[in-house]
């Protein structure tokens, strides 16, 4: 009565996925909430903060889905035509990440943030430099 090592990174994989699904679904619904509460107090920057927020539901969502393809690949199907195709499947999430990031946060990921977006230690640190 052993255990299958396969079916259950099977398993585990596809319970990431959903976990990846469940936070994109529930990132948009939070984001639309958000959206409706700011129309009703008459905030600016409506598409741009629902934009933004949507973005971070993505990106979120998208690493639960990028950790359970490689769980799925490396765990249950170690192969070089599996691994190139998580490396298709990486380069592409990468990609909408970083494109992501930079319609969130209006820089690319390795860009330094401006002083104001650091914390205190941060820009106390780099004022040093």
């Amino acid at each position: 009565m052993g255990v299958d090592f396969a079916q259950v990174a099977e398993s585990v994989a596809d319970a990431i996925d959903g976990a990846g699904i469940a936070v994109i679904v529930f990132g948009l619904l939070l984001a639309t909430a958000l959206l409706a509460r700011d129309v009703r107090r008459g905030a600016p920057e409506l598409v741009f903060g629902y934009r933004r927020n949507v973005g971070k539901a993505i990106l979120v969502g998208l690493e639960f889905l990028v950790a359970a393809d490689i769980i799925r690949t490396i765990a249950v199907s170690p192969s070089f035509r599996g691994v190139g195709v998580l490396a298709l499947i990486v380069l592409v999430r990468t990609f909408l990440s970083f494109t992501l990031e930079l319609e969130v946060n209006g820089r690319w990921p390795w860009q330094q943030a401006p002083a104001a977006d650091q914390p205190p230690q941060a820009s106390a640190k780099a004022a040093a430099l």
